[in-house]
């Protein structure tokens, strides 16, 4: 039997909670079914991605579910921006403004989506968030979300002062975020405070361990995004730090917290841009989760004690 046709089976851990050890034993696969369509099939993309933002939009209502947060909706330019306000917040909770970039696969997460994930990022932190609806593929490929996420960064410059603003972000909103830090840098704007980078796929050449090491491990991804990612990036050079921010240039950035979990795809990601910002002389944390799959457990206590960390991390870093 050679390496490849070798078969584990893996048991579900007793070393997390019971909520977690549900949820892998039930299994999710976010990107289980039909394949993806062909890069040129873009009917067949528009209607996968409908279908799949419905379901993140229901399932992420479901976890605000009984909160009641303000939402506004801005305009920067042409870019939809959700202006959530947690439901118990008051001024004197005032620390300053999430830039929230939502995940997706950078093809979806757009519209009510982005919403449910503002509205969970507020919640969680308990700050006044900004959630940037970016264009997405396959009308738009890069640079167009990118260029959203720093033209509303520009405008959030405007309302609150660098050391008031956090930018962060999950899976391909990490990327994103982390991007949008190396452009505001290369650009001149003054940095944020912080910034959050969770489970990222920082990496679209996806050149990590942790990709075959992890696959049929992680229940979430079950599959590489290189169908998403050739979409999204199209002829560019993958090893572009705006597309790849793994590769990038991390002189100046500021404190920033790294997250995935054992059972991570994305895994080596974060691991490796710890490393390479250590490097750097990066104020960076990374936080690696027991049996956590890509994004987390959907639910369990170990997600409340994330969101704790996130928090934390914030406040340390903010100025009132």
């Amino acid at each position: 039997m050679t390496e490849r046709e070798v078969v584990r089976t893996i048991p579900v851990p007793t070393s997390v909670s019971a909520e977690a050890q549900q949820f892998l034993g039930a299994g999710f696969g976010m990107a289980e079914g039909a394949p993806s369509p062909a890069v040129n099939d873009l009917d067949g993309w528009r209607t996968l991605i409908e279908a799949s933002n419905a379901g993140v939009a229901a399932m992420f209502d479901m976890r605000t579910a009984g909160k009641h947060p303000t939402v506004e909706v801005l305009t920067v330019g042409d870019v939809p921006v959700y202006a959530v306000t947690p439901e118990h917040w008051s001024s004197a909770d005032d620390i300053g403004i999430y830039l929230d970039v939502h995940g997706g696969a950078f093809t979806m997460g757009y519209g009510d989506a982005c919403r449910a994930m503002t509205k969970l990022t507020a919640e969680q932190t308990q700050m006044r968030t900004w959630g940037v609806d970016y264009r997405t593929p396959p009308e738009h490929r890069f640079p167009a979300a990118l260029d959203d996420c720093v033209a509303v960064y520009r405008r959030l410059l405007d309302v609150e002062p660098p050391e008031r603003i956090v930018v962060g972000g999950q899976s391909a909103g990490g990327n994103l975020a982390a991007a949008l830090v190396l452009r505001a840098r290369d650009d001149g704007l003054p940095l944020p405070a912080a910034l959050v980078l969770l489970t990222p796929e920082v990496d679209l050449t996806e050149s990590g361990d942790s990709f075959a090491t992890m696959l049929g491990i992680d229940p979430v991804l079950t599959s590489s995004l290189a169908d998403s990612i050739a979409l999204y990036a199209g002829d560019h050079d993958l090893t572009d730090p705006y597309l790849s921010p793994l590769f990038g240039d991390f002189t100046g950035f500021p404190p920033t917290m790294l997250q995935a979990g054992t059972r991570d795809l994305f895994l080596s990601n974060a691991v490796r841009l710890h490393r390479a910002m250590r490097s750097a002389g990066v104020d960076a944390e990374l936080h690696v989760f027991e049996a956590m799959p890509h994004g987390g457990f959907f639910g369990a206590p170990e997600d409340d004690e994330l969101a704790w960390e996130v928090a934390r991390f914030v406040r340390a870093h903010l100025t009132r």
